[in-house]
């Protein structure tokens, strides 16, 4: 790309859009939107933040429900050369104090409903706060709609930054993982050719849109390709089915194939429209993938990625795809698997830490020039805290985490945060917190505790406690009292052990 062109997304996305009322997003109710009115909404709504005192490389914090405004609020975050920081809709405000506190926004959009809470917190960064309804209604659409969809977008360069998403940390801390505008444009274009993606698609978009899969993969996907797609609030098996008649993809978590597999209605004859389902953000176990495969004809394409790089490999469109592989590396992506103690590369087959390199890589963590020192090298590849190996054919397979990392729903979940909670709780001498293995959720956090003698806190104690101090997704799925915790000889709690005993509490029975 010449240089000194415009590398805002926002124009890489829409320059050159040779149909303006080509169909962008179809919504549940009915409603289109064209590629013309998303140009001319994101307009609006850019004069809003810039009026607001929003300056380029200013964060905007976005904590509200999906819906087609929610998209243009992003779209237009990132034209006036702001940085979106989308924020999950399960956050308690305890968790969203530290969010915001790190990232000092200088907007913050919230629900109405919980714009008096938020109120103090952004006042402590000096922050404005704006309100979206889940109906796409409040306080920026509002002003929006009064204002000119005339607006000329922010020049940026490509290393400047286009969002913020906070991913778990090794500490325990929520990380700022600081993704450019090419990091996000060089992948989507890289995964439109991969997946052969054209203007002809329809997508089923029923992810959520405050991390990359949902927001990244499957929005900024579909527009590169000036494909289309259905917006959906959230997962519902029955209108999904009902709507793979003239859908042609789906992408989703592991959690959306079991439920599917649980509705009668599919089949080779429902899914027979369809060309691609994808899976990812979390494992999909190998037994689901060749249950989708008897009951629709259809095998899922699972990919990896990570918050810090977007999508790095994906097993292949014309192929083989791999039940518990997630296939190979994206074209510009390079993958190694080194030794985690000192960094030498390992050969074929051989278990060890997975280390990334590309365009998809991001500039580092928000304010934290150690830990983004300490996790990338200086050739330039990412060391991703995933174990795993390269297979003799070149498929890339994830075994494990070396730091401990649960990723439930697709959502990661660091043990540590929980622990804490839970150890600071009357009657509890320590806990452990584990991911295993479940069918709908990828991993299950479970917790693990030993109680003080003669304590008698229990499972429905420690729910109750940990309620409203933790969003729902980070809840443990069930929690266990024992009289110790194995450890090595080092004192070091074994948590792979606790893994093995636990591993099959979530199996279907």
């Amino acid at each position: 790309m010449n240089p000194a062109a415009n590398a805002n997304l926002f124009s890489r996305l829409f320059d050159g859009l040779d149909d303006p009322k080509r169909l962008a997003i179809e919504t549940h109710d009915g409603g289109h939107i064209s590629y013309g009115d998303l140009i001319a909404r994101a307009g609006q709504m850019a004069n809003v933040l810039v009026a607001r005192g929003v300056k380029p490389g200013d964060r905007v914090a976005v904590q509200v429900e999906k819906s087609v405004a929610n998209i243009v609020l992003y779209l237009a975050s990132v034209r006036a050369g702001a940085v979106y920081l989308p924020l999950n809709t399960a956050y308690t405000l305890n968790e969203l104090d530290y969010f915001i506190g790190d990232a000092e926004p200088s907007l913050v959009v919230c629900d109405p409903a919980k714009a008096e809470g938020l109120a103090p917190i952004a006042a402590k960064v000096s922050a404005k706060v704006e309100t979206l309804g889940p109906d796409g209604k409040g306080s920026l659409t509002d002003a929006a709609d009064k204002a000119s969809g005339e607006f000329t977008t922010v020049p940026r360069a490509n290393d400047d930054l286009a969002a913020i998403l906070y991913t778990s940390g090794t500490t325990g801390r929520s990380k700022g993982a600081m993704l450019s505008h090419d990091n996000l444009a060089s992948n989507s274009l890289s995964l439109v050719d991969y997946w052969r993606f054209t203007d002809k698609d329809v997508l089923i978009h029923a992810l959520p849109i405050y991390h990359t899969h949902g927001l990244f993969v499957a929005t900024n996907v579909t527009l590169f390709a000036r494909a289309s797609m259905i917006f959906l609030p959230k997962l519902d098996p029955d209108l999904i089915i009902k709507l793979m008649a003239r859908a042609t993809v789906l992408m989703g978590v592991p959690t959306f194939y079991t439920r599917l597999l649980q509705n009668p209605a599919l089949s080779h004859e429902t899914a027979k429209h369809m060309r691609l389902f994808v899976s990812g953000s979390a494992p999909l176990l190998a037994e689901t993938h060749r249950e989708w495969s008897a009951r629709t004809g259809h095998a899922v394409l699972e990919r990896y990625g990570m918050t810090e790089t977007n999508m790095n490999t994906s097993n292949p469109y014309d192929g083989e795809r791999v039940p518990g592989a997630v296939g190979f590396p994206l074209p510009g992506v390079s993958v190694r698997v080194t030794e985690p103690e000192t960094g030498k590369e390992l050969p074929r087959d051989e278990i060890g830490m997975i280390e990334v390199k590309g365009p998809n890589v991001f500039r580092g963590y928000w304010r934290m020039p150690e830990k983004t020192k300490a996790e990338l090298r200086p050739d330039g590849f990412f060391i991703t805290g995933d174990l795993g190996k390269i297979d003799a054919k070149g498929y890339v397979h994830i075994l494990g985490r070396g730091k401990d990392l649960v990723i439930s729903g697709g959502f990661n979940v660091y043990p540590k945060e929980i622990e804490s909670e839970i150890d600071a709780m009357p009657g509890v001498i320590e806990s452990a917190v584990i991911g295993v293995p479940h069918a709908d959720f990828g991993e299950g956090v479970t917790a693990v505790l030993v109680r003080q003698p003669g304590a008698s806190i229990d499972e429905a104690a420690v729910l109750k406690g940990l309620d409203g101090r933790l969003a729902k997704f980070k809840m443990p799925k069930r929690v266990f009292v024992v009289d110790e915790l194995p450890r090595n000889t080092m004192g070091k709690v074994q948590k792979n052990v606790l893994r093995e005993t636990y591993k099959d509490i979530y199996a279907k029975k």
